[in-house]
């Protein structure tokens, strides 16, 4: 009996261990992000890729640090997790993102600058302009970042450094 209790403790342990290293997207907007961010989330369910939208839950106006704020913090809880954040420029998101330790977010515009944005900076936040983005570059910016890894190597160095 004792040892079954022991071997279910280990299983347990090790199911917890594997759920918080499983990556996890965070996704947030503000309010002139809000209508890309729900295209988004639909990307996301096509493809069955969960995700946590940490709000807002409408187009109402709200203050885009504090949804930045959000986002980062849930990121840097571990090295697996992934930010999406929009606003108008992606801008201000952005930069109230790349305030927290560990952050490295990465504005993005076009498929190559989302993909150098992984590959070499290890970016862990995608933040997107609602105003400056079509719909399908948004998307597409999104899939990329989702689906590339960091090449570390010479550019682990680098990052160090930040």
């Amino acid at each position: 009996m004792e040892v079954k209790k022991i071997e279910f403790t280990l299983w347990l342990a090790f199911l917890i261990i594997n759920l918080i290293s499983l990556k996890k997207i965070y996704i947030s907007s503000d309010h002139a992000g809000f209508k890309l961010k729900e295209i988004i989330k639909k990307l996301l369910i096509k493809k069955k890729i969960n995700y946590f939208d940490l709000g807002p839950s409408s187009n109402n106006r709200v203050d885009y640090p504090d949804y930045a704020h959000k986002v980062a913090r849930k990121v840097k809880i571990s090295k697996n997790n992934v930010g999406i954040l929009v606003c108008g420029s992606g801008m201000g998101m952005n930069i109230a993102a790349n305030k927290h330790k560990n952050i490295r977010a990465a504005q993005c515009f076009n498929l190559k600058s989302t993909k150098l944005s992984r590959l070499h900076n290890d970016a862990n936040i995608i933040t997107l302009g609602s105003r400056l983005l079509t719909k399908k570059n948004a998307l597409n910016c999104v899939s990329v970042f989702l689906n590339t890894k960091f090449e570390g190597g010479r550019h682990l160095k680098r990052i160090k450094k930040i």
